[in-house]
């Protein structure tokens, strides 16, 4: 890669300094904070509940996925992503299916470990799939959806993992067709070395986390910080018997429930209790399976990272792909 040793794992990651934080994230976190601040004011306790009970379902995750990325950053050589990622093979989606039932990040989380995927070289497709099945067929959401709907789990987590399959193959035909954008520049997947490894050293591992970490901050946090804002305060002024009032099983009922879950949506781990709570009022399962998984696929801080971190036609395409799909598969759902 350019810039880089032949070592495909660069010695910009290892060497580099942290990064300062980037002029976007200055922005929108100072909106961010300035807006937590106004929210103790006592006629603002509403939106206050609301963003501190985001925080506390979010920060974790959010943390998680950027200490994961920058650990990917340091430590896993480009060639290696490469070479399970970044061919243009069939079983590729498989890897990214696996990989993401392995991850424990809720969606906003995986969205940074989601583009340090792309940007060590992993092919569209595979971080499209990765990203789709991570937040709902990873083993973690697995065990707290079967908490949640019992033996009807199954159709979540295995619809989860079909869509994200069916996408990356439909990806792979656009890709083909050069409809989305092309993979990152891609290091030699033969090239793979683990010479950092050998010579560990704490402190220059740390400082190379570190500085991939921020980077990927300065790319996905200030859309995640824009993502829980409009939750929390859609959380604070919406009425929760509103929400179960329109969502009912047929047709406008579930175009409503996309149109929320595309706003709603923060993490996995926090609207799986919603999405429960639909179910249990309305007895469909099909709406509460597009209110998890539309969140995934329409939320605008996945589609804006995308947008901006890989290309305009691969953001457009992810919703124009999967919401088919999804209301097909609730329709058959609510049909149980």
């Amino acid at each position: 890669m350019a810039g880089e040793t032949h070592c495909c794992h660069s010695q910009a990651a290892e060497d580099r300094g942290i990064p300062p934080l980037g002029r976007k994230l200055k922005i929108v976190g100072g909106i961010f904070l300035a807006v937590l601040l106004l929210s103790f004011i006592p006629t603002l306790s509403a939106l206050n509940e609301s963003l501190l009970e985001y925080l506390k379902i979010v920060w974790w995750a959010v943390l998680l996925g950027l200490v994961l990325g920058g650990v990917i950053d340091y430590f896993v050589p480009d060639g290696f992503i490469m070479r399970f990622l970044g061919q243009k093979r069939k079983l590729t989606l498989v890897y990214s299916v696996v990989a993401g039932f392995l991850m424990t990040a809720c969606s906003h989380g995986i969205l940074a470990i989601a583009i340090q995927l792309y940007k060590k070289g992993a092919n569209v497709p595979a971080v499209i799939t990765f990203l789709l099945a991570s937040p709902w067929a990873n083993l973690p959401m697995t065990i707290l959806m079967f908490g949640f709907f019992g033996f009807k789990a199954f159709y979540i987590v295995f619809g989860a993992m079909a869509i994200a399959l069916m996408t990356g193959f439909i990806f792979m035909l656009l890709d083909q067709l050069g409809w989305i954008e092309g993979s990152s520049e891609a290091a030699d997947p033969q090239d793979v070395s683990w010479e950092h490894l050998k010579n560990f050293e704490l402190a220059k591992a740390s400082k190379g986390t570190a500085a991939g970490a921020v980077s990927l901050a300065n790319m996905v946090l200030w859309w995640i910080l824009i993502g829980i804002l409009a939750a929390a305060i859609i959380g604070a002024y919406v009425p929760e018997h509103w929400f179960m009032q329109y969502l009912g099983p047929d047709l406008t009922g579930m175009l409503v429930t996309l149109l929320f879950a595309t706003v709603i949506e923060v993490c996995s781990e926090g609207t799986s209790p919603i999405a429960f709570e639909i179910f249990a009022k309305t007895g469909a399962l099909g709406n509460p399976f597009i209110f998890l998984m539309a969140g995934v696929a329409t939320d605008y801080t996945e589609i804006g990272l995308l947008w901006s971190n890989i290309g305009k036609r691969t953001a457009l395409w992810l919703p124009a792909v999967t919401v088919p799909q999804i209301l097909f598969l609730a329709y058959l759902f609510n049909q149980l």
